[in-house]
Parts: C-alpha cells; sequence; structure tokens
C-alpha cells in the first residue's frame, strides 16, 4: 500500500468515527427517519454481539456506541488490581467494564486516534466518577504506553483498521509485561479478498478490507514474538457482517473471531 493510499485510508477511518463520536454528543437517533426504517439500537447490537445485560447496565449513559464485532471479555478473563489496555477505545464501553473487573486497585487505560472520541469517554468517566480509567490520544501503531507495563491487552474490531498489522502486533508485544496476554475480537478472512473490496474506503472502515486470512494473522502473531496464539472464528457472525454492505456477498468471505496469544514470561 503506497503512502497515499495509507493516508486516505487513515483519514476515511478517522471521518467515520469523528461523525460516530459526534452523533452520540448531540442525541443523534439511529432511526432513519421518512423512510421508515429503524436500525438497532446500540444495546441490541451489543447485546448480540455477546455483551451480557449486566455489562451493559453498568455503563456510563454514552458509553456504548453500538459498535464492535465480539466481546474480548470472554476472552480477557481479567483479575483484580490488573492494568488493561484497550486498542481504539471508542466510546469507553470496554474500558468501563474492565475499571470493574479490575477493582480500584488495577488500572484501564483506552486509546483512540480519534479526538473526538476521546473527549467524549473522557466525559464519560468524569460524569460517572470512575477513576481507575484514562483515555489517551494516540494511534495503536504507535502507542502512548510504556515498555512491559500492561497485563491484558484488548480491542474490538480495531486493529482492521490499520493499514499496518504487524505494527499493530509490534507495539501490543513491547507494552505487555511477559506472561501479558492479547483478546481481540475482529474480523477474520476465509481466504485472499477480492481487490475491489480491498480498495473500498467505506469496507475499511466497517473492518472489513482490512481483514486477515486467518493463517497469515496466525503467522504475523508468531512472528512478532507471540505464543499460544488462537483464532476462535465465530462463524455465526455472518448475520451481523451481512449488514455493513448488504448485496455485496462479504460474508460469505468474512468472519467474526476472538483472537488470543501470550506474551512469552
Amino acid at each position: 500500500m503506497s503512502i497515499n493510499q495509507e493516508s486516505k485510508l487513515r483519514e476515511a477511518v478517522l471521518e467515520h468515527y469523528r461523525e460516530a463520536a459526534k452523533k452520540r454528543e448531540t442525541g443523534g437517533s439511529s432511526c432513519c427517519g421518512s423512510s421508515g426504517c429503524c436500525q438497532p439500537t446500540a444495546s441490541q447490537i451489543s447485546t448480540a454481539i455477546g455483551y451480557t445485560k449486566e455489562q451493559l447496565e453498568s455503563l456510563p449513559k454514552g458509553a456504548n456506541l453500538g459498535l464492535g464485532c465480539g466481546n474480548p471479555h470472554l476472552a480477557a478473563r481479567l483479575k483484580t488490581g490488573e492494568t488493561v489496555l484497550d486498542l481504539g477505545s471508542g466510546g469507553g464501553i470496554d474500558c468501563f467494564i474492565a475499571a470493574r473487573q479490575v477493582g480500584p486497585h488495577g488500572q484501564v487505560i483506552g486509546i483512540d486516534m480519534t479526538p473526538e472520541m476521546v473527549a467524549l469517554a473522557r466525559k464519560q468517566a468524569e460524569e460517572a466518577g470512575v477513576d481507575n480509567v484514562s483515555f489517551r490520544l494516540g494511534e495503536i501503531e504507535h502507542l502512548p504506553v510504556a515498555d512491559s507495563s500492561v497485563d491484558v491487552i484488548m480491542s474490538n474490531c480495531v486493529v482492521n483498521l490499520s493499514p499496518d498489522k504487524r505494527a499493530v502486533y509490534r507495539e501490543a508485544f513491547r507494552v505487555l509485561k511477559p506472561g501479558g496476554r492479547l483478546a481481540i475480537s475482529d474480523v477474520v478472512a476465509y481466504g485472499p479478498l477480492p481487490e475491489e473490496l480491498h480498495a473500498n474506503l467505506q469496507a475499511w472502515s466497517m473492518c472489513a478490507a482490512g481483514a486477515l486470512p486467518i493463517d497469515d494473522l496466525t503467522a504475523t502473531l508468531k512472528e512478532v514474538g507471540f505464543e499460544q496464539v488462537k483464532v476462535d472464528v465465530n462463524r455465526a457472525s455472518r448475520d451481523l457482517i451481512v449488514q455493513w454492505l448488504p448485496d455485496s456477498g462479504i460474508e460469505d468471505l468474512l468472519a467474526a473471531a476472538v483472537v488470543e496469544a501470550v506474551k512469552p514470561a
């Protein structure tokens, strides 16, 4: 991918999530107005991809934007006192859930490249009085986090937004403590994607066009240094993926998955 292509891709992704944050801040409706159709609510989407009623009810009012493709907490298995890093934290949904799990002696850090998302999440934390969470502006290829300082890294449908996933996983490896864990929900490809999909900026913004084939993802994680790599594919995710680009057939090419790996102790 050329520098110009990468720049256009990043700008498209940034604009997509900037608009999502602004919509939440202004109380935008998910309904389609005069057309008579209505999109699922954020709560309905999050329930469909695996979040529990208890998790959603514990959140600050504006933290759930209905984005994602799974529930990384199912794989994270967080413990009291741990330090957790969320890549692409958005409105803060996974950070706030994690904050309850790690308790007052734990710490949760959210990283997002969209200033509007960071501002939204910080506002939610302040209004809810959650003081073991912090949100930082940054790119997941260049994490503003110290070496070997994090116990667990989570992410939900964000790594695929990056054109340089090897850099993302190198950074994840760097900031994890020895024995640290990776627990990521994202989309994987059953094989190489068609060029027309790979070049579709809208599909990139939806975590579709950037999906790696399962074998390539596994190889990348191992090359970076991770061990115990596991990719658990959710073949029932067709119903979610078909909504992203209707009539495109991407549901036959892609599936949501949970990716787990461990940094050697």
